[in-house]
């Protein structure tokens, strides 16, 4: 297909989750693409920040991490890295009171809502309350139309994506699709919807034209 036809459709549905979440109380921005977007951030971030950055390939695919670590920010992320469980739980405390925290989310409405699961907690713990500014980088891929879809590709494109990523065990890593398992290495434990913006969490969504993430 002409990428010019799905760029242009993925520029109105864009349009139409930026004017939902702004009426959801949300700070919403659009980037045409990945350079627009990395670029917009980056200002978003003050100097010398301490930020904090949740299990997000979306955030490394723009080349988020190693623009920050470029300008001399401090980081807490434990995302591939070999850490002990001791270490991790600490990086995962100090990202929920960080400055700044980044993150993608697992599916956004066109009625402005954002749908996050997770199987610890800390990343959705983080866009609620803790930090002083969150920002939220999604590509147009993560668009859905109700919540109903929204839960449905988290359980059938994310979820499944995800756990091959993370080489974990589950049947949707394997088979990729959800069967609601209880598998040990369950991605599914907590859910959270975002309906309006938190009372006094700071959150910016910036919208990418392209296809990022899972």
């Amino acid at each position: 297909m002409d990428q010019s036809i799905i760029k242009g459709i993925y520029f109105k549905r864009c349009q139409l989750a930026l004017t939902a979440l702004k009426a959801n109380g949300f700070k919403a921005i659009y980037a045409d693409n990945s350079k627009e977007a990395l670029d917009k951030v980056m200002l978003l971030i003050p100097k010398e920040a301490k930020v904090g950055i949740g299990g997000s390939v979306t955030i490394r695919e723009i080349g988020l991490v190693r623009a920050l670590e470029k300008q001399g920010h401090t980081i807490f992320m434990d995302w591939g890295k070999p850490l002990e469980l001791k270490e991790k739980l600490k990086v995962r405390k100090e990202a929920l009171t960080s400055e700044v925290y980044l993150t993608s989310s697992n599916a956004i409405t066109l009625q402005g809502q954002l749908l996050n699961i997770d199987g610890t907690g800390n990343r959705v713990a983080a866009m609620i309350f803790g930090p002083k500014k969150v920002i939220i980088i999604a590509g147009a891929n993560k668009l859905v139309d109700t919540l109903e879809e929204a839960f449905a590709r988290i359980r059938n494109i994310a979820g499944p994506l995800n756990g091959r990523r993370l080489n974990l065990k589950t049947p949707c890593a394997l088979t990729g699709k959800c069967t609601n398992c209880d598998s040990p290495d369950r991605m599914c434990k907590v859910t959270v919807i975002l309906e309006k913006k938190p009372n006094l969490t700071d959150i910016t969504i910036v919208l990418v034209g392209e296809n990022l993430g899972y």
